[in-house]
């Protein structure tokens, strides 16, 4: 590819990731030398790009909500229809309705005649049934993960015991028929997954992690083998 080619690609890889990313990794992905890598990094740097970072530290991308224009592929602009509708179908989706403007913003800023807007998709998202009502609200969740507050939960087991935990919440995943909460439970002294529906109450505390969530979810993806690509959103 070109170098200009290049440059942009490089630019689309880093606002991907929300941690820094190394030098070598970037220059893999780019099948490009690490030489390579820092002279273009020095480049978008030079041109105005918020790049931090330092040969031997890794690099990233400042955020900013004053992104420049951007065009998507098909394939694109499907990824984000799927992903869209998935958020918008779900039971207890408390990010339906964001879900929803985000697909009418996308679709009021493509031309009329974009093919996008005529291609009948191949591919639909199925609603998510029964699934159980919610106590917590993920708004607050969220905001205390954010936070990096410890919370104090009355979680009701497989059994129907009761329990009352102070946890330090670390993400939440989404899957089909249940939200699941992965935090460190203080009362096992271990990392545990906790259903939503099971949640009984959640009351944020003042106190905060005593690691950061960056450093917990990293250990936490080594114990379960996992090969988590950090993307930035």
């Amino acid at each position: 590819m070109s170098r200009s080619q290049r440059l942009l690609e490089l630019l689309q890889l880093l606002r991907r990731y929300r941690y820094p990313v190394s030098a070598e990794e970037l220059a893999n992905r780019l099948d490009v030398s690490v030489r390579t890598i820092y002279r273009d990094i020095a480049t978008l740097q030079a041109q105005g790009a918020e790049v931090e970072g330092e040969a031997g530290l890794g690099y990233i991308l400042k955020p900013s909500f004053d992104l420049p224009p951007m065009m998507f592929s098909l394939e694109e602009l499907e990824a984000l229809r799927l992903g869209a509708e998935w958020v918008a179908k779900q039971a207890n989706g408390e990010f339906s309705e964001a879900a929803i403007d985000a697909l009418a913003k996308i679709s009021a800023v493509l031309p009329s005649g974009h093919e996008a807007k005529h291609t009948e998709s191949v591919i639909r998202v199925a609603s998510t049934l029964n699934a159980p009502e919610l106590t917590v609200k993920l708004t607050e969740l969220k905001t205390t993960i954010q936070k990096e507050h410890k919370a104090e939960i009355l979680y009701e087991d497989a059994k129907g015991s009761i329990s009352k935990r102070v946890v330090w919440p670390i993400v939440i995943g989404m899957f089909e028929q249940h939200n699941v909460l992965l935090a460190w439970c203080e009362v096992r002294n271990d990392y545990r997954n906790f259903r939503l529906d099971r949640i009984q109450s959640l009351l944020p505390l003042e106190s905060k992690y005593e690691r950061s969530r960056h450093a917990l979810l990293v250990e936490w993806e080594a114990l379960e083998g996992i090969e988590h690509k950090r993307f930035r959103y």
